[in-house]
């Protein structure tokens, strides 16, 4: 089991000191990963669905992202999820390989549909349409890092007679990892991604999505280039090491910790103070993490 740690760019690691000092902590203390959080913005006032308060900063995540892996060494560094229909692709393959080479090769790119009408129409995306775009999204990062010669043509974007250097240093590119729980992704995931990752979930919430997940595959062909589906989880409710191995017996390689782990609902996505962060991978580094 790895352990990683979540909010790296929002709330208090808004922060760019704060960030740093998170992650480097959490790379001391055997983390294996740190992981951002993406919205572009917030409905204000907020409705009451969201958890989130319109003021909460967050930091642009390949900006995050670069930052963390210039001041860091070993620990990876992840997107947790960058929402993908907002995006051009052309341009986020070239910042991710951008971070992939800064970081020399500890990038991973967990993608996402998003779920905020607001977002969506102040970007100027329509809300539908948004699970077809990440698909084909994904198919155009992956060309753009693999082919000699890149092109692709979809619905929503195209592109051919160009390159663009340089490449990530993991070839055949940075592994992509999809979030969501709804049978779309599920199946995403299985199909065009190295990995799967589920929020906020307790034990009996990952063993159900597992068990769709498997559904899933045995309904769809993987890719043999995919290797593995790797299951990463942000866990919910208390933590030890008896939890910790009802997770890993269901087949979890990764849990991605909240700054404060028993947070639950609308706390989760509270900032929480640096030394409370902090506290949190020590406690983690002495309680779960094998030594």
């Amino acid at each position: 089991m790895e352990f990683g740690l979540f909010a790296a760019n929002y709330g208090t690691c808004a922060d760019p000191e704060s960030a740093v000092t998170v992650a480097r902590h959490a790379e001391a203390a055997g983390f294996e990963s740190v992981w951002t959080g993406e919205h572009i913005v917030l409905p204000d006032p907020a409705p009451p669905r969201l958890p989130f308060d319109p003021t909460l900063p967050f930091l642009d995540t390949t900006v995050a992202l670069t930052l963390l892996a210039a001041h860091t060494t070993r620990i990876k560094v992840a997107s947790g999820i960058i929402v993908l229909p907002l995006r051009n692709p052309v341009l986020l393959a070239k910042e991710l390989a951008s971070v992939d080479v800064v970081s020399g090769g500890r990038l991973v790119v967990g993608v996402g549909a998003g779920y905020i009408p607001e977002e969506f129409a102040a970007v100027g995306v329509p809300l539908a349409g948004r699970q077809a775009r990440v698909d084909e999204h994904i198919q155009a990062l992956r060309a753009l890092w693999t082919m000699e010669h890149p092109h692709f043509q979809g619905q929503y974007v195209s592109f051919e007679g160009i390159d663009a250097h340089p490449r990530p240093v993991q070839r055949p590119g940075p592994p992509i990892v999809v979030g969501g729980e709804g049978r779309t992704a599920l199946t995403r995931a299985v199909t065009l991604a190295n990995g799967w990752y589920g929020f906020s979930l307790d034990v009996d919430a990952t063993r159900q999505c597992l068990d769709r997940l498997r559904q899933v595959g045995s309904a769809h062909d993987r890719p043999a280039e995919l290797g593995p589906l790797e299951i990463t989880v942000t866990p919910s409710g208390p933590l030890d090491h008896g939890v910790v191995a009802r997770y890993e017996d269901l087949g979890v390689n990764r849990l991605v910790l909240l700054p404060q782990p028993d947070a639950v609902g609308a706390d989760r996505h509270r900032p929480v103070p640096l030394e409370r962060i902090l506290g949190t991978v020590d406690w983690a580094a002495q309680k779960l993490l094998p030594r």
